[in-house]
């Protein structure tokens, strides 16, 4: 399960969602395995699951673990990864295990966050203000909407009034979505083209170009709603 769902857009977990997989997987003898490739170090130092307290017994990682490199990484319980070859019977292989450029890149990545821990709060305001400025030009142009921010990971629902499960994001409105997405790519934002895709905030926005790329988003809003 994605602990902060983001092949939807991105949605939080409701309260004790999370715990309550780890109760029922404990109750039942079974796996509990988080995909963290979106959230992993993205949304925290220690990921979702450091953020919301709640220890899978499998990980899966990918994008910021391989500093933006094709890379996939997978790490748990360690009772379940010595059954891993060559220490158990479990074989597995990959054309790029233990890429050198990858691996380069993804140490260099993990270290400069653990020297620049400050980047998360920066991260966390930052998507706080995105929500902030969207929510307020959704109303002013009459557009209901819902923006929700773990961090700097961020979902924008156009025609919708909340978000929290499928059945909601079912409800958006994808004509509007790409009136918005037109209109800021027609000021220079490239957004993700899908009203379905989680947006993601990295450090050199923050200085400049998120306060421009805002300015041209509401704008687009404006239009869009018109």
């Amino acid at each position: 399960v994605e602990p902060v769902a983001g092949n939807m857009g991105c949605i939080p977990p409701v309260e004790g969602f999370l715990a309550g997989l780890r109760d029922l997987c404990d109750g039942a003898g079974a796996l509990l395995i988080f995909d963290e490739v979106m959230t992993g170090f993205r949304v925290g130092p220690a990921s979702a699951q450091g953020r919301y307290g709640v220890t899978p017994d499998l990980t899966t990682l990918g994008k910021v673990v391989a500093g933006g490199t094709a890379a996939a990484v997978y790490g748990g319980r360690a009772d379940l990864m010595r059954m891993i070859a060559p220490d158990g019977p479990v074989y597995q292989a990959g054309t790029l295990a233990g890429n050198p450029l990858a691996t380069a890149a993804g140490l260099a990545t993990l270290r400069y966050l653990a020297e620049h821990p400050e980047l998360y709060d920066r991260l966390e305001e930052a998507g706080a203000e995105v929500r902030r400025r969207l929510e307020t030009a959704m109303d002013g142009a009459g557009i209901p909407g819902v923006v929700h921010h773990v961090g700097g990971m961020l979902g924008v629902f156009l025609g919708v009034d909340r978000v929290a499960t499928w059945d909601d994001v079912a409800g958006l409105d994808t004509g509007l979505f790409g009136r918005f997405f037109r209109g800021a790519l027609a000021r220079g934002v490239l957004l993700p083209p899908s009203a379905y895709e989680a947006w993601f905030l990295m450090e050199d926005h923050l200085d400049g170009d998120l306060a421009t790329a805002l300015d041209a988003l509401e704008e687009a809003i404006a239009e869009a709603g018109g």
